[in-house]
């Protein structure tokens, strides 16, 4: 059975950091593309980050560049984020998601698989 289990959500202030992780069951997921996603209430998903299934290609989208990482554990079947100076337009509910092709895609209808989600809120 397929899972992606997020993890590392939660409050913080502005300008903290936190480390959010994803354990996936049930696939091959070295062979994926992994990416983050993010949805504020009454807002649509936004594309966070995606990397390819190597981890040699990663996209992020504009307003998180150079404050985000995304990276991979293949031997762990796990994908993170790690996210510096976070901001208020930083919360929202993060999904973590599989896709099958392998690349680090930026476009939410590729993926296949996904998680419930962690909610992050930063207050300023």
């Amino acid at each position: 059975q397929v899972q992606l289990v997020e993890s590392g959500g939660g409050v913080v202030q502005a300008g903290d950091s936190l480390r959010l992780s994803c354990e996936t069951y049930g696939f091959t997921f070295s062979t994926y593309g992994m990416g983050w996603f993010r949805q504020a209430p009454g807002k649509e998903y936004q594309i966070v980050a995606a990397i390819n299934w190597s981890g040699g290609s990663v996209y992020y989208r504009n307003s998180v560049k150079g404050r985000f990482t995304i990276s991979r554990d293949n031997a762990k079947n796990t994908v993170y984020l790690q996210m510096n100076s976070l901001k208020p337009e930083d919360t929202a509910v993060y999904y973590c998601a599989a896709e099958n092709t392998g690349w680090a895609t930026p476009s939410r209808a590729e993926y296949d698989y996904w998680g419930q989600g962690t909610q992050v809120t930063v207050s300023s």
